[in-house]
């Protein structure tokens, strides 16, 4: 019987020490150790950032974006500010012409072109001739007999009427030759009065030729005719 109960209480002992055992162990691994599949995913620390490849990556990309500026800078800069330096040296002359009169000049032809009127009213001394000609037309009568009809015409008195320039001569004796070949050459200038007036200009003293109109609207009719024919003229108001 002692035996029996000594036996019992050992084995009391025996499942006490046992379960004191295992309350440490659990007590142990709460307060030192976590199992993984206990944590929960709020537990878990993210990875660190690599701060140095984010440093590399921004150097890299910065110096590819300088250089590309520096290329188009290059690309682009502009030369015409450089200041030229003379070096003393020849241009060597071409061997063609310098200027050269094309064959079709083109243009507009404008109305008046090469009139005389206009140049000696600029004060250019024009000696009336026909054109191609190349000589100049002598008078019809001789000089005594001119001398004459110049003494009558002093004494007569000047033709009237409404003036139509054909012409300005440096001599009274040009303006008379050059009536008579301008009214042999112009149907409209036949038969019609006309008369010299004397005047000055810059290059001195000048001999109008006006053929004469009875009305403004008659000799601006004749100016058109003399024109149409290829003549020259402009009526005096």
């Amino acid at each position: 019987m002692p035996m029996a109960g000594l036996g019992r209480g050992e084995e009391f002992g025996n499942q006490a020490d046992s379960t004191e055992d295992v309350e440490a162990e659990l007590a142990l691994a709460d307060s030192d150790e976590r199992l993984p599949w206990l944590e929960s995913d709020d537990d878990i620390e993210p990875a660190g950032v690599d701060t140095g490849r984010i440093v590399v990556f921004a150097a890299v990309g910065l110096l590819v974006i300088v250089l590309l500026l520096g290329v188009l800078w290059w690309a682009l800069r502009d030369d015409s500010g450089q200041e030229l330096v003379a070096d003393g040296s020849v241009i060597e002359a071409p061997d063609a012409p310098y200027k050269t009169r094309p064959d079709n000049p083109g243009g507009l032809q404008v109305e008046g072109t090469g009139d005389t009127s206009f140049e000696v009213a600029e004060g250019k001394e024009i000696d009336g001739r026909i054109a191609g000609s190349g000589e100049v037309v002598a008078p019809s009568i001789d000089r005594d007999q001119q001398a004459g009809a110049e003494g009558e015409e002093a004494s007569a008195p000047a033709a009237r009427g409404v003036g139509i320039q054909v012409g300005a001569y440096s001599t009274k004796e040009q303006a008379e030759a050059g009536w008579n070949t301008l009214s042999g050459r112009f149907d409209t200038l036949q038969g019609r009065n006309h008369r010299v007036v004397q005047g000055i200009a810059d290059s001195g003293t000048i001999f109008r030729l006006q053929a004469l109109a009875g009305s403004v609207e008659e000799a601006d009719t004749l100016c058109r005719a003399l024109k149409a024919q290829g003549g020259d003229c402009q009526v005096k108001r």
